[in-house]
This record gives C-alpha cells, sequence and structure tokens, in this order.
C-alpha cells in the first residue's frame, strides 16, 4: 500500500531510538540477578498502542528483560482486521495466541468471553510463569487476565489506572487497579484516584501515557501526505478531512446507537471526506455496523470506512485532521499533543482529563447540535497538550520494574485511613457531638482543645511547653487523656488527634523532621506513635503554617475557594498553600515555607541561617530586635508610651511607638511591611492564588501595606487577588482539628 513511501519501516526506527536510550536505563548489577520475566498481553488495537513502545524497551534490554508476549481478543478477529499481524509485523515472538471473543456483541457475548478466557489463561499462564503481567486499561479481555494473574500469584502491574471515564470501562479499570500489585498512570489525578482507592502509594508510579513516548516523536513524519492520500484518496489535503470513531457504550447501548447515527447523518450533510473507524467489539457495536451499511457508509464517495489503522499511521492521520469525532479516548488523550479539533460525543468519556482542544456534546441528541459542534471545530488548531505524556514514560516504566523486589510478599496490602472502630448505636450516641482533640505545640505554650465539627472551641487547656521531649511528650498525653475525660462530661465523640506543630513535618509518618529553634529537642520525632498507642486514637500531625491553612479552608475565608494562600504571622512567618483545593506539601515537605523567601540578598540574618528571608524582617522576632535595638540606642521610647525600664521590650512596643509618631519605629515597620508584601507578591506569580488570607496576632497590622506593596508591584493580572485578615481566633488549633474531622469522615485532605 506504501509503496511510494521510501526508508526504514517506522518500527525499526523506534526500536533503533529504544536501544539508543538503554544507556539511560539503570542497569541490574552484575551480581548473579537473573533476567526479570515480564509478561505482556494484548487484547486489541487499542491496547498495543500503549504496550508496543514498553514492549520495545524491553526488547531493547535483553540482558535485563525477558519478554512474552500473549495475545488474545479482537486481534484474532478477521471483522476487526487481525490486528495480531501488526504484533509479528514489529518482530515480536507471540509466545501463545488464545481465541476468547464469543461473538454476538451484546452484554452475554461479553460475559462469557471473559469466562472463556478464564478457562484458557491458566494453562498458558502456567507454562510462562512470569514474574510480572503487565495489563492494561479497562476491557473486558484485561479484567480476565488480572483475575487469572492475581489468583495464579503472579504480580501484576496495571498501566492507566485511577482514570475516570463515563461506562462500565469505570467499574472494570478499578476492578483491575484492586487486584493489581503495581501501578503506572498517566496524570496526577489518576496517581490521586489510586491513592484515594487505598493503593500503596510507593507502588504507584506516575510515568505518563507510553504511546505518546512514539507520537510525539512520530508528529514531525515528512511522509504523512502520503499516508493521507493512501487511507482517503487522492486529492485530500492537510486539515481538509474528518477522522471518526464512535464506540458503543455498554451501559446504554440504545442511546449509543441513536448518537452513531446522528452523527453520520451530521457528517453526510457536512459534505468533507471522512475515515470512518470500525466501533470496537463492546456489546452494542454489530447494530452500530448495521446502522453504518444501511446508511450506504462504505460506498458514499465522501467517506473511507477502515477495520483498522496502524497506530504510527492513524496517529499521522489525527495530528493533520481537520477535526477528530466520536467518542474515543484517543480524542481526549492522544489529539490533544497535537491540538487537533475534537468533538466528544456523549458520556463514553464523562470524568477524563481534557485540553482546551475538546468540545463535548454531552447531550447529543439531535443532527443539528452535532453539525453546529463540526461548524465550530472544524479546520481550527489548539495549543498542543500533554496532560498524558512528556514523551519519557517508557525509560520511567522499565526503571521501575526494575525496582520490583520479587523477594518482597507477594500478598498485596491496602492502606486504609485510620478510622475508630464503629460502636453500636444508642440514643446517647446519636445526641453526642462529633469532636476533635486538637494539640498546638508553640515556642512558649502547649495547648490541647476539644473542637466540634463547627469549629467550636467546647473546652481549651494551656501550660507551658516544656524545654525537653520525654517532659513534652508527658504532657502532651496528660493533657490529652483529661481532654478525653472531660468530653464524657460534655456529650463529645472525639474521633481523633490533630497536631499542629512548628518545622518541617512529614504527615504521612506523623514525624516532626526539623524543629524550629523555638522547640528544643524537637526534630526527627515520631509524634504520632506515643500519642496512638497510648489514646488509642488515629492522629494526625503537620506544621502549623498548614494547619492554618487548613483551618482557613475548613472554617475561614478559605471555605469554597480552589485556590488561596494563607500567611500566618507571630513569632515566626510560616503559611500554607491549597491548590485545587488540596494543601501542597512538595516533594520533601518544605512547601509553602513562606517566611524564607529571599526578599533580600544583603539582609538581615534569619533563623534559617540565610540572610533577607522575609521572617527576618517582618516576623515577632524580627520587630522585637528591631525595638530592643531602637531602646538600647534610647529612639524608642516616645511621649504617651508606658514603657518601664524593667519590662522586656517587644514588637507590641515598636507597633506603640510607630502610631505615637516615632519616626524611626515606623521606618521599621515600613521595612517590615514591604518585606512580606514583596514575598507574597512572589506567590502571586508562582502559584496565583485567588485569595491571600493573613493569619496570627500581626495579620491587621500588616494587611495595608501588603496591599499597597501589591498595587505597586504585582502584574497586572495579579493585583486584584482579595487580601483579608483572617476570622478565626485559634487557627492553628482549628486547623488540627480539621485534620481529624475531615479524615474520619472520610473527606479528603
Amino acid at each position: 500500500m506504501f509503496a511510494g513511501i521510501e526508508g526504514r519501516n517506522p518500527h525499526e526506527l523506534y526500536y533503533l531510538k529504544m536501544q539508543r536510550e538503554r544507556e539511560q536505563v539503570e542497569k541490574m548489577e552484575n551480581n548473579g540477578k537473573r533476567k526479570l520475566k515480564v509478561c505482556v498481553a494484548t487484547c486489541n488495537r487499542a491496547d498495543y498502542s500503549k504496550l508496543a513502545p514498553i514492549m520495545f524497551g524491553m526488547k531493547a534490554n535483553p540482558e535485563i528483560f525477558e519478554l512474552e508476549v500473549v495475545v488474545l481478543g479482537s486481534h484474532l478477529i478477521d471483522d476487526y482486521g487481525n490486528t495480531f499481524r501488526m504484533i509479528e509485523q514489529d518482530e515480536f515472538d507471540i509466545g501463545s495466541k488464545l481465541h476468547t471473543i464469543v461473538r454476538g456483541e451484546d452484554e452475554a457475548a461479553m460475559v462469557e468471553s471473559v469466562g472463556l478466557a478464564l478457562v484458557k489463561l491458566p494453562d498458558v499462564l502456567q507454562r510462562l510463569n512470569p514474574d510480572v503481567l503487565i495489563v492494561h486499561g479497562d476491557r473486558f479481555d484485561a479484567l480476565a487476565l488480572a483475575t487469572a494473574a492475581a489468583l495464579m500469584n503472579i504480580r501484576i502491574l496495571h498501566l492507566e489506572g485511577g482514570e475516570v471515564s463515563g461506562t462500565i470501562d469505570d467499574s472494570i479499570r478499578h476492578a483491575i487497579s484492586k487486584l493489581a500489585h503495581y501501578h503506572a498512570c498517566c496524570t496526577r489525578s489518576a496517581e490521586r484516584h489510586l491513592i484515594a482507592m487505598c493503593e500503596d502509594h510507593s507502588r504507584i508510579l506516575l510515568a505518563g501515557c507510553p504511546s505518546y513516548d512514539k507520537l510525539l516523536d512520530a508528529h514531525h513524519r515528512d511522509d504523512y501526505a502520503d499516508i493521507i492520500k493512501a487511507w482517503l484518496g487522492d486529492g485530500v489535503k492537510e486539515q481538509d478531512y474528518i477522522v471518526a470513531l464512535q464506540h458503543p457504550v455498554t451501559t446504554d447501548i440504545k442511546n449509543s446507537i441513536k448518537i452513531y447515527e446522528l452523527m453520520l447523518d451530521a457528517l453526510i450533510s457536512f459534505n468533507k471526506r471522512t475515515l470512518v473507524l470500525f466501533p470496537n467489539i463492546d456489546a452494542g457495536s454489530k447494530e452500530m455496523v448495521r446502522v453504518m451499511r444501511k446508511k450506504g457508509i462504505e460506498q458514499h464517495p465522501n467517506f473511507r470506512a477502515v477495520k483498522h489503522v496502524p497506530f504510527e499511521q492513524f496517529i499521522q492521520l489525527v495530528a493533520h485532521a481537520g477535526c477528530m469525532i466520536g467518542n474515543s479516548s484517543c480524542g481526549v488523550r492522544e489529539a490533544g499533543a497535537f491540538g487537533t479539533p475534537v468533538i466528544n460525543l456523549g458520556t463514553r468519556q464523562t470524568g477524563r482529563e481534557t485540553g482546551e482542544n475538546v468540545l463535548h456534546v454531552r447531550d447529543a441528541d439531535t443532527q443539528n447540535k452535532i453539525y453546529h459542534a463540526l461548524d465550530l471545530q472544524f479546520g481550527k488548531r489548539y495549543p498542543c497538550s500533554k496532560i498524558y505524556g512528556d514523551g519519557n514514560a517508557v525509560p520511567r516504566i522499565l526503571k521501575f520494574l526494575q525496582s520490583i523486589n520479587l523477594d518482597e510478599p507477594l500478598q498485596k496490602t491496602f492502606c486504609f485511613p485510620t478510622v475508630k472502630d464503629c460502636i453500636s448505636q444508642d440514643i446517647d450516641h446519636i445526641l453526642e457531638t462529633q469532636s476533635a482533640l486538637a494539640v498546638d505545640l508553640g515556642g512558649t505554650n502547649l495547648r490541647v482543645a476539644i473542637i466540634s465539627m463547627k469549629g467550636k472551641i467546647v473546652k481549651k487547656y494551656t501550660k507551658s511547653n516544656p524545654k525537653t521531649y520525654e517532659e513534652r511528650i508527658d504532657l502532651i498525653l496528660q493533657m490529652c487523656k483529661k481532654a478525653l475525660d472531660d468530653a464524657v462530661g460534655l456529650n463529645c465523640r472525639v474521633l481523633g488527634v490533630g497536631v499542629s506543630t512548628g518545622g518541617r513535618v512529614n504527615p504521612q509518618e506523623g514525624v516532626v523532621l526539623h524543629s524550629t529553634k523555638l522547640i528544643q529537642e524537637w526534630s526527627s520525632v515520631d509524634i504520632r506513635t506515643p500519642i496512638s498507642n497510648a489514646l488509642h486514637l488515629p492522629v494526625w500531625v503537620d506544621n502549623d503554617g498548614n494547619c492554618a491553612a487548613l483551618a482557613e479552608r475548613k472554617f475561614g475565608h478559605g471555605k469554597g475557594v480552589e485556590n488561596f494562600a494563607t500567611i500566618i504571622t507571630g513569632t515566626g512567618i510560616g503559611g500554607g498553600i491549597v491548590q485545587h483545593n488540596e494543601l501542597i506539601h512538595g516533594s520533601t515537605f518544605c512547601a509553602a515555607e513562606l517566611g524564607h523567601i529571599m526578599v533580600s540578598l544583603d539582609g538581615p540574618e534569619c533563623t534559617c541561617g540565610s540572610r533577607g528571608c522575609i521572617e527576618a524582617y517582618a516576623s515577632g522576632i524580627a520587630l522585637q530586635r528591631e525595638a530592643k535595638r531602637l531602646n538600647d540606642e534610647d529612639l524608642l521610647f516616645t511621649e504617651g508610651m508606658a514603657l518601664k525600664k524593667e519590662d522586656p521590650v517587644s514588637a507590641i512596643d515598636l507597633i506603640n511607638a510607630a502610631r505615637l509618631g516615632n519616626s524611626k519605629a515606623d521606618a521599621v515597620l515600613r521595612t517590615a511591611g514591604a518585606a512580606l508584601g514583596v514575598g507574597i507578591t512572589n506567590i502571586l506569580h508562582m502559584v496565583n492564588p485567588s485569595m491571600v488570607i493573613l493569619s496570627g496576632v500581626l495579620a491587621s497590622f500588616y494587611e495595608s501595606p501588603v496591599r499597597q506593596i501589591i498595587s505597586q508591584r504585582a502584574l497586572t493580572s495579579a493585583k486584584d487577588i482579595q487580601v483579608l485578615t483572617s476570622d478565626l481566633e485559634e487557627p492553628a488549633l482549628l486547623g488540627a482539628a480539621s485534620m481529624v474531622l475531615d479524615y474520619a469522615t472520610r473527606r479528603t485532605y
């Protein structure tokens, strides 16, 4: 078909590229380790496009991987193009071909196909005995593969789990994820979904889509015009044709067939050359093919109806199309990499992340509506989107495979959030107030409070913070036990303990990694374990800045706001950033250390050891330092001040002096406000929140100067950001409580 196209087969070129990338993959140490035996099972043309790049990568590293290939499903059906031949053309040895499809293309046939696959797979898997089975996606064939492998104690790596769409595929995809031992997902949202499904975070790889490795390289091929001509005929120009690919929706077959018929009618009326691909083998596909033939699509001069297009050629056709229409995942995934306009019909892809190139017609109930969408999208070009990958998925996945420890127990474990054991309900339980114990560890005081679901502080306890670790832990436990005893009489049911503390915290482990200088003997400290063991309650820990942001998100100005930053102004400067409704912790848990944003290269020394940090200018400690300096130089006292010599000088004295007209004190405060304002402006330019909330004892004083600096120095698009002073009296305690109340009631944190 492509006699006019010279040069090497694109598969060969890709194979050579993977050989060159071998140096980028970490080699196994030559210590007697055997090769990792990996079985790749492919069921259809779509999943092979995702699996092939990984297969080429393993083939290019024969000293590390032993590849076995199993082919089943619609690959082996003539009506769907006998697509197993393209695997053979790619020079992969197919170890087993399993005819597993029961024809009928209805719901019963899908169930019978799963059953037939489960009958045939055990012999093959027992013979191959792989270390790892790689399964892709959400097809019923893949569910059979995962079920068989799980029952035969074979480790499973699932590709593209955690995604969301609008059909039975969702249920199948999530079922495979629960059977799988390891996950390679495409997007950050998918990764979060897997974690929410209680999958072990350490076994989840955010890799990107493997097909992107191939399509981003193949996008700029010079022979695309020959490919367009081969599939669509002479005289068809780039961006002057349509690619149509519509599959049945198994949970709503009747409506999906109606949409397919309306789509074909709209395409006929639109009068552009169109490449129509046959639907997949799901229930309802036979009826869709009947509709296509009833309308004479295969004989229509404007249409080319095909069962299969090789992936690397299909990429070119999509990349250079004037528009793609249908409900294929290719429209919301691969097409975005080229900026190709897409019309997504119906609900099959509901929930998937899409670029701006996708126009949704979810209620595609009239031909006119679809025609209008074609009129809007055809011939447009959008910015390229890489939501699903950056072209480096395969090296990541190969490295991930090498990291699998075959000596680890095979039994899969799930990471359930800790919740209190269920208790029998009686009238007292029903009338109880769901509450949290909140602990706030400050530089001076240690506070514990009982806080209700609505943020009411039912009772609060305050003691001086001890100087040693042992005394501090003992006092925390004493105060918490006292609060628990009192909670019974106050009719409060305590769901757990939330701890707010200064320093850098690993909230996943409940460990203080590095403390502030104000709290001694408080670095590399596990807070969660002793409290949880003593009180028999779940415990959550985070630093005070993050807790202030959590308090605002649940009880304050940040409630219902998707993106905001909280800056806490007190003895030090801290804060937290909420982005897309989630608190940002960072890779080493030091995100939002806002007090240590540098605003000067040669400014005053900060407690962190650096110079010119916001905290060195605007914190309570910094203001107290300047107040003492002025007092030592006899420049602080101003008429109207009641300052006794024996009283320690504080930041409040500096503020009072400025209010009474002391120009030196006023200059210090202007500099502090400017430093904080510049730091916040930097935050606006980095994460672009819609709101900044100032919290802490100095918040009301800094609100006006911060707004002034933003108006002077921020970019135009960031100048109108809201700057508010927090209304919360106890942000650290309320934030600590919110961790408990959100987690224990199964909300997200």
